[in-house]
């Protein structure tokens, strides 16, 4: 594992897969639904809605990562001592979470309640 996952590895299959998943379309169509409703439906808002979409995607690889590999990562250092060192995707999450998160101000529209969201909560 190198600094950043996203550049360790091809994850265009996983985009693809995310991309074609149930929720993401709902949360897509939630979102430019919510546009038509407020009167923003325009080409520069749905752009970020599409940007928006593109941060769920990289939000939904970094999670994965996190459970894969948690939020430290212990490596052997070349002299053969092993090391720990925090995950970077734990913070690239913060920050992604965040963006994502102010483009949803930004267009005046709620977060979209999912059915993943209902059972997090049970």
């Amino acid at each position: 594992m190198t600094e950043n996952f996203m550049e360790q590895e091809d994850h265009s299959e996983d985009f693809k897969k995310i991309e074609k998943s149930a929720i993401y379309g709902k949360i897509k169509k939630s979102l430019l639904d919510q546009m038509k409703e407020n009167g923003v439906a325009k080409e520069v808002f749905e752009d970020l809605v599409k940007d928006y979409m593109k941060l769920y995607v990289v939000k939904e690889l970094l999670i994965a990562d996190i459970r894969k590999t948690g939020v430290s990562i212990s490596n052997k250092n070349r002299y053969g001592y092993t090391t720990s060192k925090r995950n970077t995707s734990v913070s690239d999450f913060y920050k992604v979470n965040q963006q994502m998160i102010k483009l949803l101000d930004k267009l005046k529209l709620e977060p979209v309640a999912t059915e993943e969201d209902d059972e997090d909560e049970l």
